[in-house]
């Protein structure tokens, strides 16, 4: 659909819309490319887990709406569970206006839960940096923004370990 738009944009001289169009298809890519790196790291952490000994089950949600403020995301869902234990990682963005926005000028939100363990959980955000590169940054209690490593990953998939 977003390419017949383009065309009939282009066809009748809306440059304005094709501008749009062509950002919306480059955030696009950026999100999801974004949102699969970070699903792909918690998983392979995971999966190196299993093969020390863990018992980690592993399962995903596409079309997963979650709440990010005031507003609805709609993403993707990644459980990592083990006995009664689970860690939750959804991210997303808006895809209709009645779903708001992505607060503060980023592209895609997104948590990273530890059921039944609140002090752990995170708030994402992806924002581009200064090179204009899309990355995941923590935002803590006080609004700060920290770029996300795979050092907290690593650190996540650990507390979700200890008992």
């Amino acid at each position: 659909m977003l390419a017949e738009a383009e065309r009939r944009a282009r066809a009748n001289g809306r440059g304005d819309v094709v501008d749009y169009l062509v950002l919306r298809a480059t955030n696009d890519l950026a999100r999801k490319t974004a949102i699969q790196w970070l699903f792909d790291e918690f998983s392979m952490r995971a999966a190196q887990c299993n093969r020390s000994g863990s018992s980690i089950q592993i399962s995903h949600v596409d079309d997963h709406r979650f709440r990010a403020g005031s507003n609805t995301m709609v993403g993707t869902l990644l459980t990592l569970k083990t006995g009664v234990r689970s860690l939750m990682v959804e991210a997303g963005w808006p895809r209709v206006p009645r779903d708001g926005i992505v607060k503060g000028g980023g592209l895609a939100q997104g948590h990273i839960r530890h059921f039944g363990r609140k002090s752990l959980d995170h708030e994402l955000m992806l924002t581009r940096l200064g090179n204009g590169t899309p990355s995941w940054v923590v935002i803590d209690k006080n609004g700060e923004r920290k770029p996300l490593g795979l050092g907290l990953v690593h650190s996540h998939v650990a507390a979700f370990l200890r008992e």
